[in-house]
């Protein structure tokens, strides 16, 4: 009885026992691939595959006229940053400043001082929002009636009347414009880097010289020059700003354009 005990005993421990040898053997061998990897990896001699060896140390092969064409169709960065800079207002005048427009033996004649202090229609250039609210609110009845028929586009800005025309090197913000039977009206707004009694003069000149007043009122902070013309019933008002670098901008409402 106590030799079946034994004899059972020893059928299950069997293949327990071949099962722990075959563990051991996988390990050796688990462990002798990592060593050739390694020692392959690294440089030794000790390695049992030359192929693997190879592989890994050989240097790889580039062909030139197939790298060129690696990606020919993709969005390749550009060669320098893109620019978001505005050109100066500056960029179109003419050299050493002379900003007049017209002929060098023109003589430019100083506008008068305001008249007072009071000036309604620099309170109306502030409060206008758009170009079409200043002709709006001008004290000449053909200006303020026609200012609902105006329709803003760059292009006013090129035909404006020859008598007020755009200051020479002048940058365009905005600019409206009507052309009807009874409507030909005008508005600009636009900005240049001369002071603001250069331009100020520059139209005081223009328009005296073309047969149109020319009223100067300023309460201080914003200059208007306005005025009409008899023999075609014309009329212009300039609202003008100074700015903190020495620029100015101005506002341009002028009829009877064309």
């Amino acid at each position: 009885m106590g030799l079946t005990r034994f004899r059972t005993l020893g059928v299950l421990l069997l293949p327990l026992a071949l099962l722990a040898c075959a563990k051991r053997e996988e390990d050796r061998n688990l462990d002798s691939l990592d060593n050739e990897l390694v020692e392959a990896g690294s440089g030794g001699t000790n390695v049992s595959d030359p192929a693997m060896t190879s592989a890994l140390h050989d240097q790889i092969m580039v062909d030139p006229a197939l790298a060129q064409q690696s990606n020919a169709d993709s969005v390749r960065p550009p060669a320098q940053p893109y620019s978001g800079g505005v050109p100066p207002v500056s960029i179109a005048q003419t050299p050493g400043g002379a900003t007049t427009g017209t002929a060098t033996s023109e003589t430019i004649k100083p506008a008068p001082a305001p008249a007072s202090r009071d000036c309604p229609e620099c309170q109306a250039a502030r409060d206008s929002l758009t170009l079409g609210a200043l002709a709006s609110r001008q004290r000449d009845k053909r200006t303020s009636g026609c200012a609902g028929a105006l329709r803003y586009s760059a292009r006013w800005a090129e035909r404006l009347p020859v008598d007020v025309p755009l200051y020479p090197g002048a940058r365009v913000v905005e600019a409206a414009g009507a052309d009807t039977d009874v409507c030909h009206l005008r508005a600009v707004t636009f900005s240049t880097s001369a002071k603001l009694q250069i331009v100020l003069d520059w139209y005081y000149t223009r328009v005296t010289t073309s047969g149109y007043s020319a009223e100067h009122q300023s309460d201080g902070t914003e200059h208007t020059l306005g005025g009409t013309r008899d023999r075609d019933g014309g009329a212009y008002v300039l609202s003008l700003t100074g700015r903190r670098d020495g620029g100015t901008d101005v506002d341009l409402v002028a009829n009877n354009g064309g």
